[in-house]
C-alpha cells in the first residue's frame, strides 16, 4: 500500500510557498516553525523528492516543488469542498468559513456588522484575513480564502458575486483651503496639485478617480499615504485634500478634527460586494451571509458630513 502526503503535510508546503517564510508559514498554521520544518522533511521523505531549497535568507522552490504545491493547493481545495457538503447537509454557515477583507473596508465597516451576523448564525466560525484586493482575490483562487470582502469594479477572475450597497466618496479637506464649498463638490474643480491618494496597490485610490470620472489625476510619491488614517493626518497638516469612503467616516474618521467633508456630485462611489469562486457549491451559504452583511448595514442618508466642532471653534 503506497502511503500518501497527509493533508497537514500539505498545509504546511503551500504556506510556505505562500508566505515565502518558514516562521510566518508556521504561524499561519499555528504551529511552532520546528513542527512546520519536520512535516515538509517528512513530505520529501514521502515523495522521495527535492521540494523546498533551505537557506537563512530566502525559500526557494525546485522545479518538482512547483509542480508540487499547485497540485497541493487543488488538493486542498477539493477537501474544503468536501468538508463543505457535509456541512451544507446540516446547518447553512455552521463550521469555519476564512473571509479576506480589504484595508478600506476591514476597520469601518467589520465592527457595525458582525455583531449582527454572529447573532444571525451562532455556529459560524468566521476567520478574517485583512489584505490587499489582489494578494485576497489571488489567496481565494487557491482556496486559502473561501471569500472576500472588498469593493468593485475589481478583476478576481472567475468568480460569484452579491452586491451588498455603494459607498460614496467624499472630499475631506480644511476649512479654508476651499473658500465657499458648495453641499456638494463638482469632481472637475479637485486640484490635481493638491490631491493626496493613497499609495500604489490599494484599490481605492483608481476606484475614487474612476468614480469622480478623473482617471488621470495622479499623486507624486510624497502625496501618497498607506492608509486612510494617514491620509486625514496630511490633510490636517495642511499638505492637501482627499477621497475617502462614505463609510470611514460613518466610523469616525475625521472625529475629533476640524476637517470638513463634502459627497462628490454626481453620486461617484464604490460597490461593496462579496465574492466566492464561481460554482463554489457553498455558494448558498455565502449568499446567506451576503444578506445577513447586507442587512447589518445602516447607512445614514445625510447631505453632508458635519465634524463635529466647527473650524471656528463656536
Amino acid at each position: 500500500m503506497a502511503f500518501l502526503p497527509t493533508l497537514k503535510q500539505l498545509q504546511y508546503l503551500t504556506a510556505l510557498h505562500t508566505h515565502g517564510h518558514f516562521g510566518r508559514a508556521a504561524d499561519a498554521c499555528f504551529v511552532t516553525q520546528s513542527t512546520l520544518s519536520a512535516g515538509l522533511r517528512e513530505l520529501e521523505t514521502l515523495l522521495e523528492a527535492h521540494l523546498v531549497e533551505r537557506n537563512r535568507r530566502v525559500v526557494r522552490f525546485s522545479p518538482l516543488g512547483e509542480l508540487v504545491v499547485a497540485k497541493a493547493y487543488d488538493v486542498l481545495r477539493e477537501a474544503e469542498t468536501l468538508a463543505g457538503l457535509a456541512r451544507a447537509a446540516g446547518r447553512p454557515l455552521a463550521g469555519p468559513v476564512r473571509m479576506g477583507v480589504i484595508p478600506t473596508i476591514a476597520p469601518y465597516l467589520l465592527p457595525r456588522v458582525l455583531p449582527a451576523v454572529r447573532a444571525a448564525f451562532p455556529d459560524l466560525q468566521l476567520y478574517l484575513r485583512e489584505d490587499m484586493s489582489g494578494a485576497a482575490c489571488e489567496a481565494m483562487a487557491r482556496g486559502t480564502l473561501d471569500c472576500v470582502l472588498l469593493a468593485l469594479p475589481w478583476d478576481c477572475g472567475d468568480a460569484d458575486s452579491a452586491t451588498l450597497f455603494d459607498d460614496p466618496f467624499w472630499l475631506v479637506f480644511r476649512a479654508g483651503d476651499l473658500p465657499d464649498p458648495p453641499p456638494a463638490v463638482d469632481p472637475a474643480s479637485i486640484d490635481a496639485q493638491s490631491l493626496l491618494l493613497l499609495e500604489d496597490g490599494h484599490c481605492l485610490k483608481d476606484q475614487a478617480l474612476g468614480a469622480c470620472g478623473r482617471p488621470e489625476l495622479r499623486a507624486d510619491a510624497g502625496h501618497r499615504g498607506t492608509s486612510l488614517v494617514t491620509l486625514v493626518q496630511m490633510v490636517a497638516g495642511g499638505l492637501g485634500q482627499t477621497l475617502v469612503p462614505g463609510m470611514a467616516l460613518d466610523a469616525g474618521l475625521l472625529a475629533g478634527s476640524d476637517l470638513i467633508a463634502r459627497p462628490l456630485a454626481g453620486a461617484a462611489s464604490r460597490t461593496i460586494a462579496l465574492i466566492w469562486r464561481q460554482g463554489s457549491r457553498r455558494g448558498d451559504e455565502f449568499r446567506l451571509l451576503a444578506g445577513a452583511l447586507k442587512t447589518a448595514v445602516d447607512t445614514p442618508g445625510v447631505a453632508a458630513y458635519v465634524p463635529a466642532k466647527s473650524p471656528s471653534g463656536e
